[in-house]
């Protein structure tokens, strides 16, 4: 089998030029059969008329020297047998081998027959005509001596088809090379991308389908990049973030090891090691719940609820953290109806406000509204805490990434809420966006179609 592509592209080329032409020929030949038969053999037939109609004018002896000075015995040999069988022959035909004349032929051109001889249905190559002369009837026998015209359009149309397919075949091997280098450039792409190269150019600079394609991957090319530049700081961030609670398990664990500790340093050391121990399986449940939630492996359990009582109970549900501080809430909740994943929004908000709970400066308030037109609902949730600086604004959604690295320690968090928020927002085709400034606190817009999301 040829698995050279640029093979392949000439061979099928030269088959389909050699197969349409051979077609071609024998499709035109059948069709035009009948008019090419009438066109080719009425010279034939109008010169042996003329020399009947000479013999039956002149003398045999005056019809016969004029026979022999006509300028057509330069393309045709006559001859002309008696009834004895003897023939008296003009013309010449030089290294042409006559055909052949049978008794049976004779006779019936003698009786007053025409004979055609027609091998090929198309051409004649022997006509005979009875002659009527003042010595008695004879039978003529007219063949063509020159390239009858059959032959040489054969012959045109054979040497055309050869010339057509050396010059096309020199178009189509240059042809074919421009075609084959993009294809030739893609597979050595192809392969060093597989070996973790991902800085290929590939300059293909041609239009149409091979343009696209290659447009098409170097988007792919460009994807696969950022794949890989989001795998690499996913190990790197989840390797930091467990390392520190690992460590402190491990550290604290080997102090457990220790004689003589007071009673009270040890729960303080079992309460630290159950605290990193819980962290860890939160940050695992969450690591869980986004690639669920990114692979959309998990369909979504789509109820018909009221959105503003969601939000209550869950402000409800959190009124522990928030009571602690003194913190207030300013509600504008409009009643609406949603159909959606109430589970998953009940974590979207859990996320959201918990977040400005955290972020909120103690006795600060924090204001939630719903709004809603005939197309979306549009959710806002805002605080007064700490705010969030422009730079950090575009990465606020990235997984592992927090925004306020200086008070890490104060304010505990994996750095995956809001990328589990974003991701089942995205699932109900719906967006979210933060607006803030540093030390004004920050307000997160999520806004809903009304209408149920598609599968």
């Amino acid at each position: 089998m040829i698995k050279s592509l640029y093979t392949r592209v000439v061979l099928t080329f030269l088959v389909s030029v050699i197969g349409g032409t051979v077609i071609s020929f024998f499709v035109a030949t059948w069709l035009f059969r009948d008019k090419l038969n009438e066109n080719l053999q009425l010279p034939l037939l109008r010169f042996g008329q003329d020399i009947v109609r000479i013999y039956d004018a002149f003398p045999l002896s005056e019809a016969d020297a004029f026979v022999h000075g006509m300028q057509q015995l330069e393309s045709y040999h006559i001859r002309i047998y008696e009834q004895t069988g003897q023939f008296q022959s003009f013309g010449e035909l030089h290294e042409n081998k006559p055909v052949t004349v049978t008794t049976e032929q004779v006779k019936q051109v003698l009786s007053g027959k025409i004979v055609q001889l027609n091998p090929t249905g198309i051409s004649t190559t022997l006509l005979g005509l009875p002659l009527t002369t003042d010595a008695g009837t004879k039978a003529m026998f007219v063949e063509p001596i020159g390239p009858p015209s059959t032959s040489f359009v054969l012959t045109w149309i054979l040497n055309f088809s050869i010339y057509s397919l050396v010059a096309g075949s020199l178009v189509i091997l240059v042809a074919a090379m421009f075609l084959v280098r993009p294809i030739k450039k893609l597979t050595n792409a192809t392969r060093r991308i597989a070996a973790g190269d991902f800085n290929v150019k590939l300059n293909i600079k041609q239009k149409g389908e091979l343009g696209t394609l290659a447009r098409s991957f170097e988007e792919m090319m460009r994807e696969l990049q950022q794949l890989e530049q989001m795998r690499r700081e996913f190990v790197t961030n989840v390797s930091h973030e467990v390392q520190s609670p690992l460590t402190s398990i491990s550290g604290y664990a080997l102090a457990l090891k220790q004689m003589n500790i007071p009673e009270g340093e040890r729960n303080r050391y079992l309460d630290i090691i159950i605290s990193e121990a819980e962290r860890m399986s939160k940050m695992s449940d969450s690591l869980l719940k986004l690639s669920l939630l990114e692979s959309q492996s998990r369909q979504l359990q789509l109820t018909t609820f009221s959105l503003d009582e969601q939000i209550r109970r869950v402000i409800v549900a959190l009124q522990p953290q928030w009571s602690a501080r003194s913190i207030s809430f300013e509600l504008h909740l409009k009643a609406v109806r949603l159909t959606a994943d109430h589970d998953q929004f009940n974590q979207v908000w859990t996320n959201l406000l918990g977040n400005s709970i955290k972020f909120s400066r103690d006795g600060g308030v924090i204001s939630v509204s719903i709004k809603q037109d005939y197309k979306n609902v549009t959710v806002r949730i805002s605080d007064t805490g700490i705010g969030i600086l422009p730079e950090d604004q575009k990465r606020i959604f990235e997984r592992f990434f927090k925004a306020d690295r200086s008070h890490s320690r104060q304010y505990n968090g994996s750095g995956m809420g809001l990328a589990i928020v974003k991701q089942i927002v995205l699932l109900h085709q719906g967006d979210i966006r933060v607006e803030s400034e540093p030390g004004r606190g920050a307000s997160f817009i999520v806004t809903l179609p009304v209408t149920a999301p598609a599968d």
